[in-house]
């Protein structure tokens, strides 16, 4: 075999999120050598930081370590290395990839890093809120909340106790509902059994919207319903006014009015995580709306040099004849289309003779609010309460990654089910240390 015939190309992955990891689990490691980047060593599941962050659920519950997942992937003597680093850059003319640590070399780069929180330039607003983009957020905005009970239970001063236990949640998204529905839980079923010197009137919940109704990618019909559920739970929904500012103390809407909240939790927009590619293109050329990377029918980044593709939350598709022509607009930023874009893109790099533009499969939406409280659209009819909540489950539970993870989320929700009690209502801060790491030099 000449030396032509036994090179395999270089791939690069950065993010091992939905898309990434879909990619990397479909293409054969013996016809290509791949690494794959990502600033953790584990993929989480985003679906369920909401259950973490109001411990529901246990962090480990909802992450699986790369390494492991990768080791799937050995055959014979090839498999999927795992680098871990942040990318600092990408040099698209050197084709080689910069973290703090080392230079990757690629001959194909995949972009599938995903989102990062957007705070539409409120001032101040980023270091004063708390957010649901990573396991480490769930779990600080879960010790924050358990934080207040506590400090509430023992308050004499009922305005100070009153601003301990008033949460806003910006945002009306499936994210911004579940969590809602989930602290709506706590006001109505675990405060009154687990902190008695607190009222249940005294814990005020309320949830922002900017647009006129609840997750927008719902029929009318299913966000009415969500609406209603998240009244059963004594959560208050303030839609069609937007956030201006938040001091720490108080919520400015647009309209001038203001909410007393000492906890505020901003699920309300996403932008594209970003990366430095140098001036060799100019920026407006290949970044688009909300900083997503433009792609072409087939995900590649036609206006960047080399071979270079995006995928997931990170990817726009809109340009090119190939571009799917039910989502002339890009498609929206779900799980489901970084699975099948991921799905997509290794088949066409295993069998490029087979090449097919990426077209988007909708299997519908759902969305929880709580126990027996739930969503479901489908393509031909849709459906709420105790059977849209045990499809939710089970449409959740089977996407977990690894068999442990799926026994011990559902050991817990059964558990809860019955009683709402959980072992997981701890206050534990992990302590931060330093990257004592030099950096790359060069």
């Amino acid at each position: 075999m000449s030396q032509e015939e036994s090179y395999r190309k270089r791939i690069v992955v950065i993010g091992g999120g939905f898309a990434g990891l879909s990619f990397v689990k479909r293409l054969d490691p013996r016809n290509f050598d791949i690494t794959l980047i990502d600033k953790n060593n584990y993929h989480s599941f985003p679906p369920l930081f909401y259950q973490v962050a109001s411990a529901g659920l246990d962090p480990s519950s909802i992450c699986f370590p790369l390494r492991r997942e990768l080791r799937k992937r050995r055959k014979n003597s090839f498999g999927v290395n795992f680098n871990m680093g942040e990318v600092e850059r990408i040099d698209t003319l050197k084709r080689k990839v910069y973290t703090r640590q080392e230079a990757v070399p690629y001959d194909i780069l995949i972009i599938a890093a995903g989102t990062t929180n957007n705070f539409f330039h409120i001032p101040d607003l980023e270091r004063r809120v708390y957010t649901l983009k990573s396991t480490a957020e769930a779990l600080r905005c879960r010790n924050d909340i358990l934080k207040r009970l506590e400090r509430a239970s023992i308050e004499t001063d009922a305005e100070k106790k009153r601003h301990l236990l008033s949460f806003v949640v910006i945002g009306g998204g499936p994210t911004g509902v579940e969590i809602a529905g989930a602290l709506g839980e706590m006001k109505r079923y675990v405060v009154p059994r687990e902190y008695p010197s607190i009222s249940p009137e005294e814990v005020n919940i309320t949830l922002i919207e900017g647009t006129d109704r609840l997750i927008r990618n719902l029929g009318e019909k299913s966000s009415e319903s969500v609406r209603r559920m998240l009244g059963q739970l004594m959560v208050t929904c303030r839609l069609g006014v937007n956030v201006s500012h938040y001091d720490g103390h108080e919520v400015t809407l647009a309209d001038g009015s203001q909410i007393s909240a000492d906890t505020v939790i901003w699920t309300a927009g996403v932008t594209a995580c970003s990366f430095d590619f140098g001036d060799a293109v100019p920026r407006e050329q290949y970044i688009g709306a909300g900083g997503r990377i433009l792609v072409d029918g087939f995900c590649r980044v036609t206006s960047l040099p080399g071979e270079i593709y995006a995928l997931g939350d990170i990817a726009l598709m809109t340009q090119g004849p190939d571009i799917d022509p039910a989502f002339p607009k890009g498609h929206p930023q779900l799980a489901q289309p970084a699975l099948q874009m991921g799905k997509m893109l290794a088949h066409n790099l295993s069998k490029p003779e087979q090449a097919s533009p990426f077209r988007y499969h909708d299997k519908g939406a759902m969305a929880t609010v709580g126990r027996n409280r739930a969503v479901v659209q489908l393509k031909h009819c849709e459906f709420s309460g105790f059977l849209a909540w045990m499809a939710w489950m089970f449409i959740h539970l089977i996407s977990i990654l690894g068999f442990r993870n799926r026994l011990t989320v559902l050991i817990n929700w059964i558990w809860a089910y019955f009683n709402y009690s959980t072992s997981l209502r701890l206050m534990i801060r992990p302590s931060s240390f330093p990257d004592d790491l030099p950096p790359l030099e060069g």
